[in-house]
């Protein structure tokens, strides 16, 4: 599976952007669905996943959480996930990557997504 990760872009603080990643393939809609990012001198760190169906998410709970700030889902008919992305911080400055994994859970384990797309880059300014 080919992961095409877009939606990226230059954004003020307070702003929305909505990340788009699109499969190669028409069974992605079988794939349980990651958004990762990694800022700049840090690690990468899970952000949101969403199941197969799009009946279970599960979003990252740290500090500055994205939860309640962005809402992952997807659309099987386009083989397509999104990751919506509203009251942006600078802190969610990163390159954004989508994955997919056969796993059957919404896991923000990296090592379980088998497949990963080039990434995309958020850029909020204060």
């Amino acid at each position: 599976v080919q992961l095409q990760a877009s939606g990226g872009g230059y954004m003020q603080a307070g702003g929305s952007l909505t990340l788009s990643c699109a499969a190669s393939e028409r069974t992605f809609s079988t794939y349980t669905v990651g958004w990762f990012r990694q800022a700049p001198g840090k690690e990468r760190e899970f952000v949101a996943a969403v199941r197969w169906s799009g009946g279970s998410t599960y979003y990252a709970d740290y500090t500055d959480s994205v939860k309640g700030r962005f809402t992952i889902f997807r659309d099987n008919a386009k083989n397509t996930v999104y990751l919506r992305m509203n009251s942006l911080m600078p802190e969610d400055t990163a390159v954004y990557y989508c994955a997919a994994g056969t796993v059957r859970t919404t896991t923000p384990t990296a090592a379980n997504y088998d497949y990963w797309g080039q990434g995309t880059l958020v850029t909020v300014s204060s």
